[in-house]
């Protein structure tokens, strides 16, 4: 008989020993090996002696609390940032694709060549392929006609014979119009810039593609495509993402990024085999047998584990022998548990019947008609969500709503105790010069509820501690940035929140903290989010922008829409300001590979 299998400590899986004389026998090949690695900015340590492993063609889930330093390692792998120790390891003519949170380009650069460069491997075997071919026409060589075959494998591999028809079905699937494909990359918005930087990682057919928040500006549909684009390939996968479906999706396997506290706490990489939902089975177990009194992690793992059972049975991947490996990989490592972000809501006034009522709006800019004959009614204890492509105006919509913008035509009325506070995706409310201390609020002292506590108190419950209160804004993560941006909001006491695109760059526990709090809040909210599990887990009913300026109103959530309108609307029925459909049992998700 054969030795029994131990459990990798890196990947999380099982192996069994190679036998003598034996290359890879039971194991993939490695792409990457990381160990040792630790790195500091100054008296911060972000990460120490971190090890990992990524091996060909597995799909890895990259998570953590925001700031523990998830961007930064991925800048450390493809050696754009250099760690203070450690040592790399590469598959030899391994290719990487880094897609960054913010992509960067040549400057002067358009669409069209940044994809021409994307495709360089491409276009020198097609080069090499036509000089050998011609060669042949005097010569007939079996070296050349061997080689030749090599090529024409690759050139299948890379996307195919014309170099120009991939890039033009990626950029076109993408939503980038044809019209800026020549234009001067600076000029575009963020979401445009987004998309040709995913376009340009998905042309490379890399051996590993690291992604880092992928679907931050795409809409709902682009980020399914994507999602399906990405599981028909071949490649590796390392992953940072707050999109939940996305991971859930798309991963077997998770791994969490500890933070350094101290040498005492020095953190580290945990792996968990499986997908989102079976790291919050792990997480769950390996905390009951801490016996830490943890309740709101607890809660919070619990929470997630009970929401992801309602859905399809394609999403499910327990298993009792991966949850026994996982605990016993934690008995082995050791477990370190990251503190929850206590985001809190000041007192607010009681809404009157009237919060949000828009007659008949209407706005075009120039010939583009946006909003076309658009009502809009927001009621207390609503929670709406605004979905629809980049463009289609939903950001529009909210501008004109608060008055930030006059309509063409249309009434606009907010009831006499409506107080509004706006929560906009550029974050302009947030000075990055200032320091985080200072920047949180204008007084010491901030009062939540019946509770008065001091502002360092408060920041220090959002996991700023006092160290990083005395940081520049400008020093901190998105996440960090995002998450002091709601703490600030939220201390301002309205009884409307409008937030536009909230849940970008937040750490997964954060986004089920603001979950909660949104579902507990006594007022209404407006919500613009490309967020399919948020919207599933807080709208009450939709906004959806169906282009040409129309927008209709569905009850319910993402998951119940997009049933209604998969399945042709059937059962549908008409209803003034919208339409609501009976539940049905929902669409399954494809299996995991």
């Amino acid at each position: 008989m054969g030795r029994a299998p131990t459990v990798n400590a890196l990947t999380g899986r099982e192996e069994r020993a190679t036998p003598p004389g034996t290359v890879g026998y039971g194991r993939r090949v490695t792409l990457l090996r990381a160990f040792d690695l630790t790195l500091s900015f100054g008296s911060r340590t972000l990460f120490s002696n971190l090890e990992l492993v990524i091996e060909e063609g597995e799909r890895v889930g990259l998570v953590g609390v925001n700031g523990c330093g998830k961007s930064t390692l991925m800048k450390v792998l493809t050696g754009e940032v250099k760690p203070d120790t450690g040592t790399m390891q590469v598959q030899k003519g391994m290719r990487v694709s880094h897609l960054a949170q913010e992509p960067q380009f040549t400057p002067g650069a358009t669409p069209a060549s940044e994809l021409a460069v994307a495709q360089q491997a491409l276009r020198d075997a097609l080069d090499e392929y036509a000089r050998l071919s011609e060669s042949l026409q005097t010569v007939t060589d079996d070296k050349v006609l061997a080689r030749l075959s090599v090529l024409g494998e690759t050139i299948e591999h890379l996307g195919g014979w014309d170099t120009a028809h991939e890039s033009r079905k990626l950029l076109d699937r993408l939503g980038v119009d044809p019209a800026t494909w020549d234009q001067p990359i600076e000029q575009l918005s963020g979401g445009q810039k987004k998309r040709v930087a995913i376009a340009r990682a998905l042309l490379t057919h890399a051996d590993l593609l690291m992604f880092d928040e992928p679907t931050n500006h795409l809409d709902a549909e682009t980020v399914e495509w994507l999602e399906e684009e990405i599981d028909s390939r071949d490649s590796a996968l390392l992953l940072v993402t707050h999109d939940r479906y996305f991971l859930d999706g798309l991963v077997d396997r998770i791994v969490e990024v500890e933070p350094h506290v101290s040498p005492q706490q020095p953190g580290g990489l945990v792996s968990y085999p499986g997908n989102y939902e079976a790291y919050l089975e792990q997480k769950f177990v390996s905390l009951e047998n801490q016996k830490t009194g943890e309740h709101k992690r607890q809660q919070w793992i619990a929470q997630e584990v009970a929401w992801l059972r309602r859905g399809p049975k394609a999403r499910r991947t327990k298993s009792k022998a991966r949850i026994d490996r996982a605990r016993k990989l934690l008995s082995e490592k050791g477990f370190q548990r990251p503190r929850v972000p206590e985001l809190q809501l000041a007192a607010a006034p009681r809404l009157s019947q009237t919060v949000i009522e828009a007659a008949h709006l209407s706005k075009s800019f120039g010939d583009v008609k946006i909003l076309d004959d658009v009502s809009v009614i927001l009621q207390p204890g609503e929670r709406l969500g605004l979905v629809g492509k980049n463009g289609a105006g939903k950001t529009t919509l909210i501008r004109t709503l608060l008055g930030e913008l006059p309509p063409d035509s249309g009434t606009v009325r907010l009831g006499p105790k409506t107080k509004v506070v706006h929560y906009d995706q550029l974050r302009t409310a947030l000075d990055e010069e200032k320091t985080v201390f200072d920047a949180a609020w204008d007084d010491d002292w901030v009062t939540l509820g019946d509770k008065r506590m001091r502002l360092a108190e408060y920041l220090d419950d959002l996991l700023f501690p006092v160290p990083m209160q005395r940081m520049k804004v400008k020093g901190l993560s998105g996440g960090e940035r995002n998450r002091l941006l709601l703490a600030r909001l939220f201390l301002e006491g309205a009884n409307v929140l409008v937030l536009d695109e909230p849940t970008n760059d937040l750490d997964l526990v954060t986004l089920n903290v603001l979950e909660r709090l949104l579902m507990q809040f006594s007022g209404a909210v407006l919500l613009v989010t490309h967020d399919r599990y948020f919207l599933d887990k807080v709208a009450t009913a939709l906004l959806v922008f169906e282009g040409e300026g129309k927008v209709v109103r569905y009850e319910g959530n993402y998951d119940l829409y997009r049933r209604l309108t998969a399945g042709g609307k059937k059962g549908e029925q008409k209803l003034e300001g919208g339409m609501v459909a009976a539940p049905e049992k929902p669409t399954q998700r494809k299996q995991k590979r």
